[in-house]
């Protein structure tokens, strides 16, 4: 069976509107606990959220499906994705929700599922927890006896606050460092601004006044301009984005020019060979990053591993691999040594570290290669009139075409969003005019081809 809720990040979709509804929450919480429910012992659920108003409807919701199911639910407040991760693995919970729609505006949410290990969800399982929701209940609720029982968690941030420190060298502090930090008025604007001061940083913080609409809201990972601007302004030494959930992070340099997910990668995984920490002889990243990272990998004697777009798949390749540093060049960073999924914060002090080590401006340090001309557009379609471009033949063919004319000096990678019923359209080379052309192509076609189903 096909999953239809679960895209690559969980389930995702506008409040209030299937699947994002309370009813559908209420389900999918039953159907994830009789996955989870193994054995005799009183089985815990940790459910954390970011800060959107639509999850004060999908928490209850969620809360009330588990419980019915007898299992304890513990309830910890905005909180980072990967704190979620990490709680359930060391409380020994059975299974770890975050109710968060990372990047996306606050009228969009999501559920996010994590097992007993703290690692999100196979395709597998997001299947047969899918498969139950439309089944009837009655059979497995609980008695009145054995329903669960719900409390808050006081410490929860005071928690995560302390693993993500560990993480930084020790010998090494933050002192003399002015940092700004872009909390996107999300789920980590209380915890990021606390590390980075407590770790000896001048902070200047950005976005951390949430009022349930305005997560991501011209601010954060995917709209670091204004972090960028403050970093010139204040005169700091780097500045660092983080999304509504915080697992992923966009920095910038002292001049305020924007570091991606491919650099901080490279960074990483180099600095981290040079002392002997990387394990799998490389990083683990996906299709979407750039060429100009695999070669200069390749230099350094290391691989570059790709896998589909998606956290989860660069996860799980490294887990199967045994890499330890792997990611996105959205800004999803994943540490293994520290962490199950992406994490922002924990990724921007390994930036820190490496910085600190050599002695010298973010400029000289994180740009450590030079990227190849890489040009993305999103065409967007409607999804409900069941058009679907990628069989379009005259897509088929501008795809073709545009392949023929980079050859073997670049490469295009089409793909269709799994949060959003998008397009994607990507083509790099050394030749920026060209791959503009092709991309431009390409896009007009899938265009062209989404009118006329529209038009029939």
């Amino acid at each position: 069976m096909a999953r239809r809720m679960f895209g690559t990040d969980g389930i995702r979709g506008t409040a209030n509107t299937e699947p994002m509804t309370a009813e559908i929450a209420l389900k999918v919480a039953m159907s994830a606990a009789l996955q989870f429910r193994r054995g005799d012992h009183r089985h815990t659920v940790v459910i954390a959220k970011d800060t959107r108003l639509s999850g004060y409807m999908l928490e209850p919701a969620l809360t009330a499906g588990f419980i019915s199911m007898g299992m304890d639910v513990i309830l910890v407040g905005p909180l980072p994705t990967p704190g979620v991760a990490m709680l359930t693995r060391s409380m020994r919970a059975d299974l770890g929700v975050m109710i968060s729609a990372s990047h996306n505006p606050f009228q969009d949410n999501g559920i996010k599922l994590f097992g007993p290990d703290g690692y999100k969800l196979s395709d597998e399982i997001e299947k047969e927890i899918e498969a139950r929701v439309a089944q009837p209940f009655v059979e497995d609720l609980a008695g009145p006896r054995d329903l669960g029982r719900a409390q808050r968690m006081d410490d929860a941030s005071g928690r995560y606050i302390e693993v993500v420190k560990s993480s930084f060298p020790r010998g090494l502090r933050l002192d003399g460092l002015k940092i700004v930090i872009d909390c996107a008025h999300g789920a980590a604007y209380k915890v990021a601004p606390r590390v980075l001061y407590e770790l000896g940083a001048e902070v200047v913080t950005l976005f951390n006044q949430p009022n349930g609409f305005n997560i991501n809201d011209k601010c954060g990972a995917t709209a670091p301009a204004a972090m960028r601007a403050a970093v010139v302004e204040h005169q700091a030494d780097i500045g660092i984005s983080l999304d509504g959930d915080a697992d992923r992070l966009i920095l910038a340099d002292e001049t305020g020019t924007q570091i991606d997910g491919d650099q901080i990668m490279a960074l990483i995984g180099a600095s981290w060979a040079e002392s002997g920490r990387l394990r799998g002889g490389g990083v683990v990243a996906t299709v979407m990053s750039n060429m100009g990272m695999e070669l200069y990998l390749k230099g350094l004697g290391l691989t570059l591993a790709r896998t589909a777009v998606g956290d989860r798949y660069v996860v799980e390749h490294m887990r199967e691999h045994g890499f330890n540093v792997g990611g996105e060049q959205s800004g999803h960073v994943v540490l293994s040594d520290f962490a199950t999924t992406g994490d922002g914060l924990l990724a921007a002090l390994q930036v820190l570290a490496c910085i600190r080590k050599a002695g010298r401006p973010a400029s000289e340090v994180l740009r450590v290669f030079q990227p190849l001309p890489q040009v993305l557009k999103n065409v967007r379609y409607d999804a409900a009139s069941g058009v679907r471009p990628l069989e379009d033949g005259a897509v088929k063919a501008a795809i073709a075409a545009g392949e023929a004319k980079l050859e073997d000096r670049g490469r295009v990678l089409i793909r269709k969003s799994g949060t959003e019923p998008l397009i994607r359209v990507m083509a790099e080379g050394e030749d920026d005019a060209l791959v503009n052309g092709v991309v431009d192509d390409i896009c007009d076609a899938v265009r062209v081809a989404t009118r006329s189903v529209a038009a029939e």
